[in-house]
């Protein structure tokens, strides 16, 4: 049941629940010259998902915020398909007939949402772009179950792209565009924005583990030379590829810098990064751009990589897609 306007804030605080935690980020940004990061921590699982987000409810008084969690990897598609030429209250239908190849499952079971891709009219040639993304309408509904049964209203539910593409907001120069890395266990996830707006999405299936043995194994030398498979030249192949591709479908769009999350070995990635890439790059610490000052261990590095998503989606503005 949604709370009355009048008691809750305007901030959204985002809400994950993983096999063996939760993760709460609090992140306000009105009135702010810089977001604030209130909360970012996680709780360990003691019971069912239900009795958790309870629990939550009643701690952290969730009932005063706008609530949003995220859809796993896996969980949806995002596809990039050729905007329809309809009228905006038909662009949903539009969409759901034109992906319905697209998905491996009957379109009539998804829940299907779009967002535009900016400067897509006439960039390379190509009619005007968009990202649809789809999922099957009982993964929503899952996802949704345990915090209705908690009684928390969720606001939205969002997916990592749109939440990284909030955190790159903040690293963009005016009028120019970003390419945010963040690293986790999971893989590598490569977002490229501008104006606040996702362009170009894609997943690298480079782990955090992986990256770590290939730091140990050079030592702090970025003059040794690694062999060809090793974690570090994989991911130069694949930012190369993906840099070549973005430049060209928007050469209008100008990249400032590429920007990595902080790892294990980051001090050794970034001038290996440097050398063999022709961007400008650089590592994400979020104290340059955001204050946390009652949130210590956001200034630990390695924090700060594992929360880039939860933090991204409690970024949240209103009138973003």
């Amino acid at each position: 049941m949604l709370r009355g306007p009048g008691r809750r804030t305007d901030d959204f605080v985002c809400i994950n629940l993983w096999p063996n935690r939760v993760d709460v980020s609090h992140v306000v940004t009105k009135d702010m010259a810089r977001p604030r990061i209130e909360r970012c921590e996680s709780y360990p699982r003691a019971g069912g998902d239900v009795a958790v987000l309870k629990r939550l409810r009643r701690q952290l008084r969730l009932d005063r915020y706008r609530c949003t969690t995220l859809l796993k990897t896996g969980d949806y598609q995002i596809i990039q398909v050729e905007a329809p030429n309809v009228l905006p209250e038909e662009m949903n239908n539009a969409v759901r007939w034109r992906i319905r190849d697209m998905i491996d499952y009957p379109v009539e079971e998804a829940t299907v949402d779009s967002v535009s891709i900016p400067g897509g009219e006439g960039a390379a040639g190509r009619p005007a772009q968009l990202f649809a993304v789809a999922a099957r309408n009982q993964v929503i509904a899952a996802a949704i179950k345990p915090f209705n049964d908690a009684d928390i209203a969720l606001e939205v539910v969002d997916i990592p792209e749109f939440a990284q593409r909030n955190l790159a907001r903040c690293l963009e120069p005016q009028e120019r565009g970003v390419a945010l890395l963040a690293l986790n266990e999971r893989g590598g996830l490569l977002t490229f924005t501008c104006g606040g707006e996702l362009y170009q999405h894609r997943r690298i299936d480079i782990t955090l583990a992986s990256l770590r043995g290939a730091a140990t194994e050079q030592q702090g030398s970025v003059e040794l030379q690694l062999e060809s498979e090793s974690p570090y030249e994989r991911l130069v192949v694949e930012l190369q590829r993906s840099l070549d591709y973005f430049e060209r479908q928007f050469p209008r769009v100008t990249l400032a810098k590429l920007v990595v999350t902080p790892v294990v070995g980051a001090d050794d990635l970034r001038p290996f990064l440097v050398n063999r890439l022709d961007i400008p790059v650089e590592l994400l610490y979020l104290s340059q751009v955001m204050d946390f000052p009652d949130v210590v261990e956001l200034h630990e590095p390695a924090r700060q990589a594992q929360r880039v998503d939860a933090i991204g989606a409690a970024l949240r503005m209103e009138g973003t897609a």
